[in-house]
């Protein structure tokens, strides 16, 4: 092909169904060598306030300057006026599902691989529109769609992944039918056979499937340690795995540097959980104030949703599955208030799963933190804060870098919003028309705005 990259018409080919509604930029193998914001007002991802009269200079990915009085008289430099908008860093989901969201579990259950791959990918497309730049992944086999992102194939967030989550059986992670039942010696189950999740019982048995997610590149562990909404088998209230399982678990992640998450609503869960050395419990939705109490003692992370009833479940009503729906949201008011009454170290998420129309909820769930939150303390914790959490993978962390703050060094991942969101946290749920560009690794991938060279 001449004059044109192949990898520059696969991305151009997955941006034509929104070419046009907005003017975006099809991933590239080489960003600008420089491109200068001028005429911004800064959430730096720490400051509850502003900043202004600077200018942000972005060369190779990383963030080389914050400064007033920047030249840019280089013909090579890229200069944006942005008009006095916002920019920001760009948006972390700390529970995300890369390979599950946009998908029905009727689709995992019956559908080819490959086609759930695609869906996943043209998903991840999406997200990276919604100005997401960041994922933390809690379950499912998204290891071949990162690598694809990572390498320009296609546009998407950084993702950070588990892998499958581990579960014992008849736990969370359990999505066998009951024909299935008793397990045939030998035997996977179709959950396992696509890497979404795995079964494993006994300390042996978690910590040969922990090795073997590690080994895959996951940069945490996750397992079910209780009860779940969409699972069938476990009632909310159900303690899953013994300390000791969790513990081989935790000992085989901190022997490659990481850790370990668990998937927890009830106290005892997370007790058992904290007790085996777990550094994150995601949900605690039902937890009480002995166990909030235990978790800041440990200096563990509590990464949580905005879970709210709005009249409309996931679920059909009076289901076993709807009943647990509602168990779960009734706890949301009362987590966060434990969470800021004894300042819990919180990361925010949106878990949702299962549930393609719901993807597209993804800043409007972010906006919904405002009924416990301040607009500054929310854009915080999806920033800086949750780029914290992401990490605590150590040593498998794989974008080493920092992220999640607008500062010279940080990695050039970067939103400017028209308007100002400390003040209207709500332009965060519509970033079709409110994000005028989303940079990711200094790369532009929209851009309503316009833009000069030299």
């Amino acid at each position: 092909m001449t004059g044109i990259s192949r990898r520059y018409l696969l991305s151009a080919g997955l941006s034509i169904a929104g070419a046009s509604v907005i003017k975006t930029h099809p991933t590239r193998a080489e960003p600008p060598v420089r491109t200068v914001f001028e005429n911004v007002a800064i959430f730096d991802g720490v400051s509850a306030s502003l900043k202004r009269g600077l200018s942000v200079v972005v060369q190779d990915g990383v963030i080389v300057d914050v400064a007033a009085g920047i030249s840019a008289s280089d013909p090579t430099t890229v200069k944006i006026d942005c008009g006095g908008r916002t920019l920001m860093p760009g948006l972390i989901d700390a529970h995300w599902h890369t390979m599950l969201a946009p998908v029905t579990i009727p689709d995992v259950l019956t559908a080819d691989e490959g086609y759930l791959t695609l869906l996943a990918a043209d998903e991840a497309n999406r997200t990276l529109m919604r100005g997401f730049t960041s994922v933390r992944d809690m379950a499912g086999a998204s290891f071949s769609l990162k690598k694809a992102i990572d390498n320009g194939m296609n546009a998407g967030p950084r993702i950070w992944p588990s892998g499958a989550i581990i579960s014992q059986s008849g736990g969370h992670g359990d999505f066998r039918l009951p024909y299935e039942l008793p397990q045939r010696p030998g035997s996977w189950s179709r959950v396992e056979e696509i890497g979404a999740g795995v079964i494993a019982d006994g300390a042996d048995e978690v910590l040969k499937r922990t090795r073997e997610q590690l080994a895959l590149g996951a940069s945490q562990i996750k397992l079910a340690a209780g009860g779940g909404i969409v699972s069938h088998y476990d009632p909310i209230d159900t303690n899953q795995y013994t300390e000791r399982e969790l513990q081989a678990a935790v000992e085989a992640a901190d022997n490659w540097g990481t850790y370990v998450a668990v998937h927890a609503y009830m106290p005892r869960s997370i007790q058992t959980a904290l007790k085996a050395g777990v550094r994150c419990i995601e949900h605690g939705h039902l937890m009480d104030e002995a166990t909030a109490e235990m978790i800041a003692e440990r200096a563990a992370w509590l990464s949580t949703q905005p879970f709210i009833d709005e009249g409309h479940g996931t679920f059909p009503e009076g289901t076993p599955n709807r009943l647990k729906e509602l168990q779960v949201t009734h706890g949301t008011d009362t987590i966060y208030g434990l969470a800021r009454k004894l300042n819990l170290k919180v990361a925010w998420g949106t878990d949702i799963l299962f549930n393609p129309p719901s993807t597209k909820q993804q800043g409007h769930l972010l906006a919904a933190m405002k009924r416990w939150y301040r607009p500054a303390e929310i854009l915080i914790m999806a920033t800086s804060n949750n780029a914290e959490l992401l990490a605590m993978s150590g040593s498998r962390n794989p974008y080493p870098g920092k992220l999640g703050i607008i500062a010279k060094g940080a990695l050039a991942d970067i939103l400017v919003v028209d308007g100002n969101p400390l003040e209207n946290i709500d332009l965060v749920a519509d970033p079709e028309h409110k994000f005028s560009i989303i940079m990711k690794n200094g790369i532009i991938h929209k851009n309503t705005l316009d833009s000069g060279a030299g």
